[in-house]
């Protein structure tokens, strides 16, 4: 005996699984409508986190360079300047026997279009033995 021939084929007669039909037409459209906003957000943040974290490593660099320059007897702000992002304020204070540097920056989004928020970073140093004030 044989199957009958509709028995046999008869799972070929039915839509395959996953092929849309009539009423899923523009789902795909309606779905990267409402999805691509969402996309360009996260981009946007995930490069704004990733300047304003380089923006904050400069400034912690910088600190310490202000301040351990200064501790050597070198102006502190001339070596902070020199290590700090573009724009940045670089200060150092001598009190007794310490150095305090501190540096801040401003990040901007999008290249300044948007408003931007300050990062800063301090640093605190020794004056080496025999450098004039310690």
């Amino acid at each position: 005996m044989t199957p009958s021939r509709r028995g046999r084929w008869a799972w070929r007669l039915t839509a395959p699984r996953g092929r849309r039909t009539a009423a899923d037409r523009g789902s795909a459209t309606a779905e990267l409508a409402v999805s691509l906003p969402a996309l360009v957000l996260m981009v946007f943040v995930a490069l704004t986190a990733v300047a304003s974290v380089r923006a904050q490593l400069e400034c912690v660099d910088a600190a310490r360079e202000a301040a351990r320059a200064q501790a050597r007897g070198a102006p502190g702000e001339v070596a902070g300047r020199r290590v700090a992002p573009r724009g940045a304020v670089v200060s150092v204070t001598v009190e007794g026997d310490t150095v305090r540097a501190r540096v801040s920056a401003r990040v901007r989004p999008l290249g300044g279009r948007l408003p931007g928020f300050d990062v800063a970073a301090d640093a605190t140093a020794l004056i080496e033995p025999g450098v004039a004030g310690g």
